[in-house]
């Protein structure tokens, strides 16, 4: 028998060209061909008669040939086959593309089984390109249940389903992980009846119970995994803070911090008090205060002794923290340094050894602060800010800088509650789920093209008043198939014939790095009127003064994805507006926009984005470090997951440090999705 881990090169059919495809979908060895699992399938297995077939709905029926099949040359690169078959229910013209296969394989007065779809009205109906077994034949395209596979270029279904089927055939699935006791406690299939039913299932129910298998072993091999980072946390130690007097801080302030603040800070020193390296979660809203909280760490670090990292996503940010913090810190005699790539050589090397000497205690800056040449004397606190920007593997760098300090990581992207553990893994949450007193809401309309020109008037309106505006666009430049505006060719509409008189900057994600920050900067010191810009403006940038987000073609962002776009303005003391404009006139797309409309409220918001979107919006990125699922969907198996965390729960507190085969055998399965995980960061 082969093993999981040979390469599929061990494959008859698999060349070095059909490897690269298949590494096309990050398959190399046996095992990943083996957990390639099917996005869907198609049921097969029912045969209708000709009469009972329905237009555009595939399906098998059982046919004879009744002609020979002809064949005309069009011209060149285009030959049609046509054959007339028939039951005694009716007949129909089958038509082939290209097909010597059909020309040569349908034989007059034979029976076949053929899977297509019907096409054609009254004058007359028609099946393309069908697939045809012999009833005598093996069932490999019809009278089966159809694994349909996720595929790249040059790779088709056909090509996959052979290749896994003949790794089937040499090797044996992954080992059994699921006690027996918890198989049946939850009615699932053992691994190599699963592994094997979810390529080549009997019937759709056998299909589904592999597929539920393969969600309950994703999620018990997840949650699993969880409790050993857990518990290997819990076993590292690091001096407690003993210092935890917080009245000079708040002393200093010229506002009174919210509830949801205090609770969150209260949390983060009880983490410092325990004397085990604190793993936490700052979640908040746009505007909600996260900087105060973090800033509240950071002295605390200082009176223990300690420097703190705070490292932003862009200069911009960390530039905008800088300045924030040391306006805090420098009269509670905390000294704060700033190192960014933009930076003189001579500023690097002077804060970079201001660092080590320990005369710097909180440090902020961009991936500046993870170079070799950055080294602390004694760091105790990273902090990253927006942290679905930074990988696992940065974070640990920065880290590693110091002796196992303590970790708050921030986001403003609300998660809804039911997805933290997952997106977050073995972080603790703190949630800031109010505002500051003061802070006004910001006013969102949903509209359509005929308001166009009311729009401008509005934009003019404010620049005439002194205020700035975004405009959002989905796409960099023209794209006829995707029919939504560009950043580009709008930006030069607004330049050169609606607002000649105003200044209009462009920003897209295609631009240098170098160019993104001097045009943001230029935007935010007030020297433009508009910005049109890409989505590369939704987190992280700070403009007081802009007080309107015009979004184009709304409907192709997510709800979470534009409440972060709203959270750009709003940031001052003016009265901020967010106006959406969309052309789809379609009712669930408009009631979908209409619910941002309705709340500020981030965590709704986000809640209704899972239910209505599913969970990919708060799953497009790949930087939390943490494993993709296969098979399971969040927005759908939310039942199955709290099982296998129950389950995964009580089997690692009875196995403990055992060297119990099936313990032994879960944790290197752990380590492996863990590694493999890590292995897509950037």
């Amino acid at each position: 028998m082969a093993k999981l881990t040979d390469p599929i090169t061990i494959l008859k059919g698999v060349g070095p060209a059909r490897a690269k495809q298949f590494a096309a979908l990050n398959i190399y060895t046996l095992g990943d061909l083996i957990c390639h699992f099917p996005r869907g399938y198609e049921d097969r297995t029912r045969l209708l008669t000709i009469d009972a077939l329905e237009v555009d709905c595939p399906a098998c029926f059982r046919a004879m040939v009744m002609n020979n099949p002809r064949t005309n040359h069009i011209r060149k690169g285009l030959d049609i086959t046509k054959v007339q078959v028939a039951d005694h229910t009716g007949r129909l013209t089958l038509t082939f593309f290209n097909s010597r296969f059909a020309s040569e394989n349908l034989i007059y007065g034979r029976e076949y089984i053929f899977y297509g779809a019907v096409s054609g009205d009254y004058l007359g109906y028609n099946m393309t390109n069908p697939v045809f077994e012999a009833p005598d034949a093996p069932a490999l395209a019809t009278r089966r249940v159809l694994p349909i596979y996720p595929l790249t270029a040059g790779l088709n279904n056909a090509a996959v389903l052979r290749t896994v089927r003949q790794a089937l055939s040499i090797c044996d699935p992954p080992r059994e992980i699921l006690p027996g006791e918890l198989r049946q406690r939850f009615g699932i299939l053992g691994a190599d009846t699963a592994y094997r039913a979810i390529h080549e299932p009997k019937s759709m129910e056998e299909a589904e119970q592999a597929r539920k298998r393969m969600i309950f072993e994703e999620f018990f091999l997840f949650s699993a995994g969880l409790s050993l980072m857990r518990q290997a946390r819990s076993g590292r130690q690091r001096p407690a803070f003993r210092n935890l007097e917080m009245e000079d801080f708040y002393g200093s302030l010229p506002f009174t911090l919210t509830n949801a603040q205090n609770r969150a800070i209260g949390e983060i020193l009880e983490d410092f008090r325990r004397g085990v390296p604190m793993n936490r979660l700052l979640q908040g809203d746009v505007g909600s205060g996260k900087t105060m909280v973090a800033a509240a760490a950071a002295f605390c670090a200082a009176r223990n002794g300690c420097q703190t990292a705070l490292m932003a996503p862009t200069e911009i940010l960390a530039e905008q923290h800088y300045a924030s913090l040391e306006k805090l810190f420098s009269q509670l005699g905390i000294r704060v340094g700033l190192l960014t790539g933009s930076q003189t050589q001579k500023q690097k090397r002077e804060t970079r050894e201001a660092l080590a000497a320990g005369d710097i205690q909180v440090a902020v800056g961009t991936h500046a602060l993870l170079t070799e040449a950055t080294t602390f004397q004694n760091l105790g606190l990273v902090i990253a800010d927006e942290q679905h920007r930074f990988g696992v593997a940065q974070r640990s760098r920065l880290a590693a800088k110091g002796s196992d300090p303590h970790l708050l990581v921030m986001s403003a992207t609300p998660i809804p509650r039911t997805l933290s553990l997952i997106l977050y893994g073995d972080l603790e949450v703190s949630i800031l789920d109010e505002l500051p007193p003061g802070r006004e809401k910001v006013e969102t309309f949903l509209v359509g093209e005929s308001y166009r020109a009311r729009i401008n008037a509005f934009i003019r309106k404010q620049a005439s008043e002194h205020h700035q505006c975004f405009v959002v666009c989905p796409a960099v430049e023209e794209n006829e198939e995707l029919g939504v505006k560009s950043a580009e060719a709008w930006a030069e509409t607004l330049r050169g014939t609606v607002f000649p008189d105003l200044r209009v900057l462009l920003l897209h994600g295609q631009m240098k790095g170098s160019e993104k920050e001097e045009v943001m900067a230029s935007f935010a010191r007030g020297e433009a009127d508009v910005l049109v810009a890409t989505t590369v403006i939704e987190v992280g940038v700070d403009v007081p003064n802009a007080t309107l987000m015009v979004v184009e073609d709304a409907d192709r962002f997510g709800l979470s994805q534009l409440h972060q776009l709203r959270g750009r303005v709003g940031r001052g003391s003016a009265k901020s507006y967010c106006i959406l404009v969309t052309h789809n006139r379609n009712a669930e797309t408009l009631a979908r926009l209409k619910a941002l409309c309705k709340t500020n409220d981030g965590f709704r918001i986000a809640e209704e984005d899972l239910h209505l979107r599913g969970p990919g919006d708060f799953f497009g990125s790949r930087q939390s470090g943490l494993p993709a699922f296969r098979v399971a969907d969040l927005s759908l198996d939310l039942a199955t997951l709290k099982q296998a965390q129950e389950a995964s729960a009580q089997w690692i507190a009875r196995w403990g440090d055992s060297d119990d085969p099936e313990a032994e055998e879960l944790r290197r399965r752990v380590g492996e999705l863990f590694s493999r995980a890590e292995g897509t960061m950037n």
